[in-house]
């Protein structure tokens, strides 16, 4: 195994800018090691090999020529298959949109190359992002590095599994309801979903637009600090996109310094059905936190009681409204009654019946019935009134911590078949994620420990806006918790292989 795949993003960047190796090398080695393991994982749906490689070259002879380039210059990256990237096809993991090539980059795809980075390929997901365990791409699952019969998590599955994997050592997930910061806990790697409005979502194939965000998956919090700086900044054709400066993450993940700072436990987010290796390896990482000088204390959020139950409204909802343009006249697949007239209807139901999957046809409907005349109100207007005391009571919280914690999940990964077949226990997986999504307020997840030989996530939630609390408290949990193991989880139990 070429050891240049086993180094973190800072690494390579330190390697590249100091002459010791080409980005020709070191995407080189990442695309040896996509042909020799993907086989088996299934992160990537597709690769773009030629392109890759003429980037790492241009970037190569911009170095060797003096010209001044960013410090993830020449650092290979890959990108969930829901960001459009101009040239490659862009699928969402689904049948409608198979062989669609968009003619126009999305800002993050724009912001990628402009910082030199070389795209690896598009990697799997749920389709549209709509499920928790990659189960639910129309190309096949993602299988879990750490044990290929359990789930890598989702909806983006493909990006933790390829970081995980040593296939890439960053990746661009999404993150509507933890589609990040899941797979990361489930993988062992770090995820990060920046404030709602931090990073553009233009040119992002949009699920529900009022949660939806785009955010970095690494091996690393520094390397996700390092990514989030690329991303990171307003856009003028995104209307949410928030005018804010951009901070030094990496400076803040390098701090290590927490000495006073307040740590609330979310009394709702843990107990009950939460895995006893989960709760132990959070206590743990608790108790390195007051180590390290931060005071633990805890806060109530009655709210979130009801945020799963919203979440699952608001969502169908503003998901049955962007999907409804996927209707076999414009782009993508076209299906046509195959016995009586062809008309506009008819041809959009054979189109959408043949298009989309289970999983999406399920939240379509829901979604559709939760806006409809005589429920509007009882449904979709009462999720909102939920999220508002969501929101309100992070604010409330807040007021009386720096940031919050959870883990970030209830259990480790499950075994594939497991609940694909019972959404409610799928949606469950998403408990402690999803109220950040209704607030807005950016969230990571860093890998605590395992249970049951397998990895679980520390949650750390910091205020909209504040996103560099995350990386300095996250930076110094994770070299004491590095430093406690003798390494990282991945490097100690041989995921590389």
């Amino acid at each position: 195994m070429n050891e240049l795949i086993t180094k973190t993003a800072a690494e390579l960047s330190q390697l590249l800018q100091a002459g010791e190796v080409s980005s020709v090398d070191v995407t080189t080695a990442h695309l040896d090691r996509i042909a020799e393991v993907d086989g088996t994982y299934h992160s990537f749906l597709r690769t773009s090999a030629d392109e890759a490689l003429a980037t790492a070259s241009d970037v190569d002879a911009r170095r060797a020529a003096g010209e001044e380039l960013g410090p993830l210059a020449g650092v290979p990256i890959a990108v969930k298959d829901i960001v459009v990237t101009k040239g490659l096809e862009t699928t969402a993991a689904s049948k409608i949109l198979e062989g669609w090539v968009p003619p126009y980059d999305s800002t993050v795809s724009l912001k990628l190359k402009a910082a030199g980075m070389p795209f690896l390929g598009k990697t799997n997901m749920d389709e549209f992002a709509m499920g928790s365990s990659t189960e639910h791409s129309a190309f096949g699952p993602t299988l879990n590095p750490w044990d290929t019969e359990r789930i890598p998590g989702g909806s983006g599955g493909g990006s933790a599994a390829a970081v995980a994997a040593y296939e890439a050592p960053l990746a661009i997930g999404s993150d509507t309801g933890g589609s990040i910061r899941q797979p990361a806990a489930v993988t062992g790697t770090v995820g990060v979903k920046p404030t709602y409005g931090n990073v553009s979502r233009y040119g992002i194939i949009a699920l529900a637009s009022s949660l939806d965000q785009i955010g970095p998956v690494s091996r690393t919090v520094l390397d996700s600090a390092l990514l989030h700086e690329v991303l990171a900044g307003y856009d003028p054709l995104d209307s949410t996109s928030l005018k804010d400066p951009v901070p030094s993450y990496s400076a803040e993940a390098s701090r290590g310094d927490i000495a006073g700072m307040k740590v609330a436990v979310i009394k709702e987010l843990g107990g009950e059905g939460y895995d006893d290796g989960v709760r132990e390896s959070f206590e743990q990482s608790l108790d390195v936190l007051r180590g390290l000088g931060a005071e633990i204390v805890e806060v109530s959020c009655p709210s979130f009681e009801y945020a799963l139950a919203a979440y699952y409204l608001i969502l169908p909802a503003e998901a049955s409204s962007n999907l409804a343009k996927y209707d076999g006249m414009r782009y993508g697949l076209r299906v046509e009654p195959t016995d009586g007239p062809i008309t506009a209807e008819r041809v959009m139901g054979a189109t959408r019946g043949a298009g989309f999957g289970p999983e999406v046809k399920r939240r379509i409907i829901l979604g559709t019935h939760a806006l409809s005349a005589g429920y509007f109100d009882a449904y979709y207007g009462s999720a909102q009134k939920v999220r508002t005391l969501v929101q309100r009571d992070f604010t409330a919280a807040f007021a009386q911590a720096d940031v919050l914690v959870s883990p970030t999940t209830p259990t480790p990964a499950f075994k594939f078949g497991e609940r694909i077949d019972n959404p409610m226990a799928m949606y469950l997986n998403d408990v402690a994620t999803i109220p950040a999504n209704l607030a807005g307020i950016p969230g990571m997840s860093l890998p605590s420990g395992l249970s049951e030989g397998l990895p679980v996530g520390f949650q750390i939630l910091a205020p909209a806006r504040e996103d560099a609390r995350l990386y300095r408290v996250g930076g110094a949990l994770e070299t004491a918790l590095t430093d406690s193991w003798g390494g990282s989880l991945l490097e100690l139990n041989g995921v590389a292989r």
